[in-house]
């Protein structure tokens, strides 16, 4: 092996074997396991987010393999309907082009041929993170097969009467002109104003006030709105109002939505541009009026004086005519929610449009019932309350797009505007006896890109036809997933699998967390703390990392402000870290919490972890190699501390088995971080070298400790396999053959297995004597000054029975791990010489210092010790006790004093308790 652990040269080429080699497909053997990967954007590059979870999905795929289940990760990619056109459409502007130019035929056209030369990159990056999906199954969802599906299932729910079209409220992008749904809206708050007006009562008797943060909304309204039993309106209700600006007359009705509580009591209501006002509009039978055109500009419902304005400009003009008629009461500053297009950033209207829906009151209630009866598990379980507070409230889903990239809606009209539905046109044409004279054309809508996704446990499976895939991994056995599309995916792909398939479509959902950044905060372009995990991988210069936080950013003092930041935090950019590394830390990281903040020390701390985990398996392969290891038979006598080594992997096997089990990922990651480094490393190898590299030890000695160095690291990595493929998969290569173990690849070897016979409490209890021993004298070594090369002679007081027989076992590991001379029991009554002490349980170590310090030499240095010590935290003190200070210094300044002062007083416990030890000498 190299000297040192390089992942650069080893990631690329294992992985290549891997997929070439055909291991990432089922089995065909054993019990099904099968995990769906939601399907990323084509259009995407892996985030955070993604290698997150995709690092869980993996593990547990690559676990279950190694457990002989038939193990399925059904991998593809979405064909992101929004996105995939805006890029193409870009491309088209950067030649003074637009779709309509090409027509649509072209235009889709062409949107493939980006998609099979560029809709790659984030299937190319999943590979680099190590994921083992069959690729040869990866779904599109636009591929013929998945769209024979979406066709079918449309067809059918529209026979059955769930799918209709209606003119409804939707959320619309007045840049794409289109309907969004509400996952594609940014709700944010800005500042903005609060306009209080005046309308005058018809009768002229009066007026009332009412307040709105969108004055131009006003050319809808349709009814002014009180609370029924607000005794300050009651002789208004049911009176007319003169709208402003407009020459309508409107009435004031009463409803409980109204807050007296809010403003003045008095909401204006305009059906058509508000989702509370539409609603309020349907239970009253109010006209709802559009005064918007597609791309938000006032239309011939407004006054002439306002037509084709933009809604802004409007807003302008409405309030100065206000002004002018001493309508405009007063205006506040205020702030709101702006929703705005994530795509876009236009602020997003809600529009009342001809849209088609599906109506999932009756589709709900058998998927409530599959998560209420446990049939369905929420991991954690509270995300069942946030899965039943939709599905209770839930509404038609509008599943129509304006768009020409997605699945065409399968529905088209007559001269007269009467539609039909139907898998193509002929069918229609037969089913409704529609001659070759009638002219059709079809719908120019697409459907929803989840309207797709939904389908994606079934569809990826064959559906609609019967193929042994769909009765095999539908169930699939967990989905794993953010809490974020609980609404827009998990419920609707619940809904439609156990609507055509008769099944869910999984049977736990894991929701992890969100990863944010050091500080908390959400990672977003815009703040510039995005972390991409291929720089992590791959190690990135800091100059390259600002070009790229801050590429395509307009406003220079942003980007001055990122600029900083990135260089604070990363003065020499970011350093290589490899796969591995990167992948523990996500595990490592994987707790119930539901906001993750991404610790770059961890990545340094588990880069080290591999780092130590190559340089332990050096060792062991320097004391195995070209010797007998047992493997073909021969006397095996194990030392204690090899019965320990297997008894601790036995313990740590089983704890990381149930952490998974339960997904607690970072339970099983500590628990094989704990086992690896500090007994395995730390102290296994140190307890193996007085047997290998003492004369008096039999060969049947040596081949039992040299069986169990290969053996044991032999399992750890298979152990570690699920969490770090790839530095695992390089080692075991080397280790394999000295434990008489063939394969090409540790992905095709079996997890390690329980060994009831290897669980022995005793041993366990026997070696933590024996650490405690060693550390006692450690211990006494750093606080005594005393070198830990200096034999020792050692006193031992109160030593019983047991006591006696585990020196026996262990003489040999503490003569050489605590660089002993001697060890001599004192009579019961015997107090000994002057001397440091420690004790392991009641027995008393005793270490005489006749000789071994000089005292007035300690003392003097302990003296010299504290006097700094005592400076440094007097001065400490002094800031903390500085109000001035205090006030003005930044939390996290002021916490780091405080951290400093508590140290300071550690070191002078310290050296206190080690100046009265002298002192008594």
């Amino acid at each position: 092996m190299d000297k040192t652990f390089s992942p650069q040269n080893i990631e690329q080429q294992r992985y290549q074997h891997w997929e070439d080699s055909g291991y990432f497909k089922a089995s065909g053997q054993g019990d099904p396991y099968c995990i769906l990967l939601p399907p990323p954007n084509v259009t995407g590059s892996l985030h955070m987010g993604h290698a997150f979870q995709h690092t869980i999905m993996d593990a547990l795929i690559r676990y279950h393999r190694m457990k002989g289940d038939n193990t399925l990760w059904q991998c593809g990619t979405d064909h992101a309907g929004i996105a995939t056109q805006m890029v193409v459409e870009r491309q088209l502007n950067a030649e003074n082009k637009t779709r309509h130019d090409l027509g649509r035929e072209a235009f889709v056209d062409k949107i493939w041929q980006w998609k099979e030369h560029s809709g790659g990159t984030i299937t190319q990056q999943m590979r680099r993170l190590g994921t083992s999906p069959d690729w040869e199954r990866e779904a599109f969802t636009m591929n013929p097969d998945l769209s024979e599906a979406v066709q079918e299932v449309f067809v059918k729910l529209h026979e059955e009467g769930l799918i209709y079209r209606g003119k409804r409220l939707v959320n619309w992008d007045p840049v794409l002109h289109t309907a969004v749904s509400d996952l594609e809206v940014l709700n944010e708050e800005e500042d903005g104003f609060m306009w209080h007006m005046r309308y005058p009562l018809a009768d002229g008797s009066g007026e009332i006030v009412v307040a709105t943060t969108r004055p131009e909304t006003m050319l809808g309204d349709t009814a002014v709105a009180v609370h029924p039993e607000d005794e300050r309106y009651q002789g208004l209700i049911g009176k007319q109002i003169k709208l402003p600006v407009t020459d309508r007359l409107i009435t004031i009705i009463a409803d409980d939505y109204v807050d007296p509580e809010f403003g003045t009591g008095c909401v204006k209501i305009t059906p058509a541009h508000d989702f509370n006002d539409y609603d309020m509009g349907k239970r009253h039978n109010l006209e709802m009026i559009n005064i918007f055109t597609a791309d938000a500009k006032i239309n011939d419902n407004a006054p002439e004086s306002l037509r084709g304005l933009d809604r802004f400009d409007a807003r302008k003009q409405i309030v100065a005519q206000l002004e002018e008629q001493n309508l405009l009461v007063k205006v506040e500053n205020h702030k709101l929610k702006v929703p705005r297009g994530d795509r876009t950033g236009a602020v997003i209207e809600p529009y009342l449009t001809d849209q088609w829906y599906v109506a999932v009151e009756s589709l709900a209630k058998p998927a409530i019932e599959a998560v209420e009866s446990g049939e369905i598990k929420f991991v954690p379980e509270n995300w069942n309350k946030t899965y039943y507070q939709w599905m209770y409230n839930i509404q038609d889903w509008c599943i129509s797009r304006q768009l020409w990239w997605g699945h065409r809606i399968p529905a088209w009209y007559d001269e007269q505007n009467n539609v039909y539905v139907g898998r193509n046109e002929a069918e229609v044409r037969n089913k409704h006896k529609l001659s070759d004279d009638v002219t059709l054309r079809q719908d120019e809508d697409v459907l929803d890109t989840w309207f797709s996704s939904a389908l994606w446990p079934f569809a990826t499976m064959g559906w609609p036809h019967d193929t042994k895939e769909l009765e095999t991994f539908v169930p699939s056995s967990v989905l794993v997933t953010g809490f974020d599309i609980i609404f827009f995916w998990v419920a609707r792909m619940i809904m439609m699998t156990k609507k055509f398939t008769g099944k869910i479509p999984f049977k736990e959902i894991y929701i992890t967390g969100l990863i944010r950044d050091e500080q908390g905060d959400k990672m977003s372009k815009s703040k510039g703390n995005v972390l991409d995990p291929i720089d992590l991988i791959d190690g990135i210069s800091l100059d390259a990392l600002v070009e790229k936080r801050t590429a395509g950013m307009m406003q220079p003092k942003k980007a001055a402000a990122i600029t900083k930041r990135t260089k604070k935090q990363f003065p020499e950019g970011i350093n290589a870290y490899g796969t591995d590394a990167l992948r523990f830390t996500f595990a490592a990281m994987a707790s119930t919490s539901r906001d993750i903040n991404f610790d770059m020390g961890r990545v340094e701390g588990y880069r080290n972890f591999c780092n130590k985990l190559w340089n332990a398996s050096r060792f062991v392969l320097m004391n195995t190699e070209d010797q007998d290891t047992g493997s073909n038979g021969g006397e095996l006598e194990l030392s204690l501390a090899d019965k320990w080594i297997w008894a601790r992997f036995q313990h740590t096997l089983n704890e990381f088995e149930s952490a998974i089990k339960d997904y607690r990922f970072d339970i099983a990651a500590q628990a094989v971080y704990e086992f690896t480094w500090n007994q395995f490393c730390d102290w296994y190898l140190e307890l193996s070298k007085p047997v290998l590299n003492a004369d008096a030890s039999s060969e049947a000695q040596k081949r039992g400790t040299r069986h169990t160095l290969i053996n044991v690291l032999e399992n750890l990595l298979r152990l570690l396999h699920p969490f770090m493929p790839y530095i695992t998969d390089e080692i075991w290569l080397r280790v394999s053959p000295l434990c008489g173990i063939e394969g090409d690849s540790i992905m095709t070897q079996p997890f390690p297995v329980q060994d009831a016979n290897r669980q022995d409490a005793q041993v366990l209890s026997d070696i933590e004597w024996v650490k405690s021993f060693i550390v006692g004298i450690r211990n006494i070594r750093g606080e005594m000054d005393i070198s830990p090369n200096k034999p020792l002679n050692v006193l031992l007081k109160n030593v019983r029975e047991q006591d006696q027989q585990r020196l026996a076992l262990s003489d040999s590991f503490l003569a050489k791990m605590a660089k002993l001379e001697s060890i001599t029991q004192l009579s019961a009554g015997e107090t000994g010489p002057a001397s440091a002490t420690a004790l392991v349980g009641e027995m008393e170590i005793l270490i005489p210092m006749a000789g071994l310090i000089d005292k007035d030499a300690e003392l003097s240095r302990i003296a010299k010790a504290l006097d700094k010590i005592e400076k440094d935290y007097a001065r400490t003190q002094g800031k903390l006790s500085n109000e001035k200070f205090v006030s003005n210094a930044p939390a996290a300044v002021i916490d780091k004093e405080k951290a400093k002062l508590e140290d300071f007083q550690m070191q002078l416990d310290k050296l206190k308790a080690q100046r009265e030890t002298i002192e008594a000498l």
